[in-house]
């Protein structure tokens, strides 16, 4: 235990909760728009729920990555169509593929939702969603999704498993105390539901780029980079995701804002 009490394991536990705080964001978005799609009565336990099994099962991964992670490193195979794709596939390119296509399509899907629906409260009220365990089993798949990178990233600074897992449930500890709240705003402003939709679609982009470089970085050889039409698949870094999430907030509010002032000055019109 006294190995555990050293300054650098402090820092590194620091840092770590900065980075679990950082990339946690989309991932509690996502819950907290997901887990709407449950009955309304089960809405809050489904929310605790999903995150109490996903920050239970990302322990469980992180000490399976610990193990087995010079194993899931290896590309499967290396694509080699030269001019079309080339590049090695592993393991976390296909997380990273998949989980990003997902959340692109599940961010489309329910944006075409919003635009097809004719009353927003009676939609709201009277559409078929899912059973709260088929939420909870989403937001499960999706946690592990989006934990594979920030797990990844952890294993860059340390790998002292009691940390890393002591990080994680710190993590989770406030995902449990902010879920209610971002879902009580989304709820009262319903106009940043789309927002948080788009900026989970950019959060498909940011994995779909996390994809292009997993096997090469996993390597140390950046020749299994993957590269479509000769061009490299590069991610998007944390700055630009994080401008990018800034700026369509900014627009959101002045837009909002603008809308307001001239539904006042209609009305004020419209008595004169």
């Amino acid at each position: 235990m006294a190995d555990l009490l050293t300054l650098e394991n402090l820092g590194n536990l620091l840092m770590l909760c900065f980075l679990q705080a950082v990339l946690g964001f989309d991932n509690l978005l996502y819950i907290s728009i997901e887990s709407q799609r449950a009955p309304v009565a089960q809405q809050k336990s489904v929310r605790y729920w999903g995150i109490i099994i996903a920050v239970a099962l990302r322990v469980v991964l992180l000490f399976a990555m610990i193990r087995l992670i010079d194993a899931m490193a290896a590309p499967f195979f290396i694509l080699d169509w030269e001019g079309v794709i080339t590049g090695g596939v592993n393991f976390a390119t296909l997380v990273f593929i998949l989980g990003g296509v997902f959340i692109m399509y599940t961010a489309v899907k329910e944006i075409g939702h919003m635009l097809s629906i004719e009353h927003l409260d009676t939609d709201l009220q009277g559409k078929k969603g899912k059973s709260a365990v088929q939420v909870i089993a989403m937001i499960v798949t999706m946690n592990l999704i989006f934990s594979f990178d920030s797990v990844l990233s952890a294993l860059a600074i340390t790998d002292v498993f009691p940390i890393l897992a002591f990080a994680i449930i710190l993590s989770g500890l406030a995902m449990l105390f902010l879920a209610d709240g971002v879902t009580r705003f989304l709820e009262a402003n319903r106009m940043y539901e789309v927002l948080g939709l788009f900026i989970l679609l950019i959060v498909g982009v940011v994995l779909l780029g996390e994809a292009g470089q997993a096997a090469a970085h996993a390597m140390h050889d950046e020749s299994l980079a993957l590269k479509v039409f000769g061009y490299e698949v590069i991610p998007m870094s944390k700055t630009t995701f994080y401008f990018s999430v800034l700026v369509l907030v900014a627009v959101e509010i002045i837009q909002s804002g603008y809308s307001r002032k001239l539904n006042a000055e209609r009305r004020t019109a419209s008595r004169h």
